[in-house]
């Protein structure tokens, strides 16, 4: 199932940015002591008590605000509201309670969603100050005090977060289709290829409302088989502010990719592949899920013979890390080439499931040495003793080896590529894990 998704929001500077690195263990957002400093939302996988999740900083909500850049801040806010299981709203001890954490606490409880009142910036060891008794006019839950800088009061906060998760199990149980993201940025063509598949075929199941507050999830059936397809829909289309509209696909993918077998990366024809269109690839790829590129618009663009393999170059040059990945050229419009999608769905659904022969993979392993001889280091070389398959979806690969530190990366690569020569594997990542192991006798 997806990971549950925590949203930190507030007004600016109150201490989100800092917050979300303390959960996250990491320093990802910017921390300055400037009200506007994180403009977008950042997200982090992290976990807390054995429970994964998915959180969200955002840029502070300045509800009055008129002006071009808070405005945007505010519409991003919004949506990371809309995505969230739950909701971290911050305020400030030192500063009391203000009009604009009136108007944030008055959103939040519009959206229906669960909220933990954090009063952030209690310092100080002991009693928590009396100021933070006036937040309890808010209406929400009982106020929280932390300290994001120090880190107390983290871990109650998080306690009280987790209880609000969907239970674990209750997604999808019983659910044995096939599940298809289809993502992209604004305006690719997600829910035009979808209404396509559905027009033509006309044997919808039913229509769901997703787990992703913004999605469909949609049933249909074909030839005996059924398949959910995760609709990332109301994505906004690209109008004046471009680039920080197309930030707005990220966190709608997230979900749906998370929650799929298979993603469909559409990709404009038109306008060729995007900077945007290789974070969405490339959360589909860390996530280890089936990927199909599929270029749409392809009815619309001017064409000769060495169009569509120029097109195939630049996307798998943008996508080095996805050269796995079979490429589709549609048009949602017309209906060209959209059938073939569910054969290579289908395709790609096998193969992120395969399991392979012991044996079979220690020749192509034995094979692949003969062929070129493992990298050494200061005299001592690298020796590959054993391979076996871990897991599935994706395929995952233990390679035992006499010293972990002289397994290049580019020696593993080559071993990945001569396991996809013998195998196939296409439309799937494969992970290749090296422990250390002491020749026998």
């Amino acid at each position: 199932m997806a990971k549950p998704v925590v949203a930190v929001v507030g007004r600016p500077n109150v201490g989100k940015s800092t917050l979300f690195n303390k959960i996250a263990g990491k320093r990802i957002s910017i921390v300055e002591d400037t009200p506007g400093i994180t403009r977008d939302r950042i997200y982090a996988d992290t976990e807390w008590c054995g429970r994964e999740f998915t959180l969200i900083d955002t840029g502070g909500i300045e509800p009055y605000s008129k002006e071009i850049i808070p405005a945007q801040m505010r519409r991003q806010a919004n949506l990371a509201i809309e995505m969230a299981d739950v909701i971290l709203f911050m305020v400030n001890v030192k500063d009391g309670m203000t009009a604009a954490d009136e108007e944030v606490a008055a959103m939040l409880q519009k959206s229906g969603k669960p909220v933990v009142l954090v009063c952030n910036k209690v310092d100080a060891p002991g009693e928590v100050p009396a100021e933070l008794y006036e937040f309890y006019n808010l209406g929400l839950d009982e106020p929280m005090p932390v300290s994001s800088i120090h880190g107390s009061g983290v871990g109650d906060m998080l306690d009280r977060c987790i209880a609000y998760f969907p239970d674990e199990t209750s997604e999808d149980e019983g659910d044995n289709s096939i599940k298809v993201a289809v993502v992209g940025k604004p305006n690719a063509g997600k829910s035009s290829i979808i209404n396509r598949l559905l027009g033509e075929e006309r044997v919808i199941v039913s229509s769901i409302p997703g787990t992703t507050r913004d999605a469909v999830d949609t049933k249909l059936e074909k030839d005996g088989k059924t398949y959910t397809f995760i609709d990332t829909a109301g994505m906004r289309k690209r109008g004046k502010i471009d680039d920080d509209i197309e930030r707005y696909s990220v966190i709608r993918s997230l979900n749906a990719i998370e929650r799929c077998d298979v993603c469909l990366v559409m990709i404009d024809g038109v306008e060729g592949i995007s900077e945007q269109d290789t974070k969405i690839a490339g959360y589909a790829h860390e996530q280890g899920k089936g990927t199909v590129l599929v270029v749409n618009k392809w009815d619309a663009v001017e064409k000769d013979d060495k169009t569509m393999e120029k097109m195939r170059k630049e996307i798998y040059d943008m996508l080095g890390f996805m050269t796995y990945a079979p490429i589709v050229f549609i048009s949602a419009l017309t209906g060209q080439r959209v059938n073939n999608l569910f054969s290579n769905i289908d395709y790609v659904t096998a193969q992120n499931a395969s399991r392979l022969q012991t044996g079979a993979l220690n020749d192509v392993l034995s094979d692949a040495i003969a062929r070129v001889q493992p990298p050494s280091d200061k005299g001592k070389r690298l020796k590959l003793y054993y391979i076996t398959q871990a897991s599935t979806k994706p395929p995952t690969f233990i390679v035992f080896v006499n010293d972990c530190e002289l397994a290049h990366f580019s020696y593993m690569r080559y071993i990945e590529n001569q396991i996809r020569e013998s195998f196939g594997l296409t439309g799937t990542p494969v992970r290749i894990i090296v422990r250390e192991r002491k020749k026998e006798g």
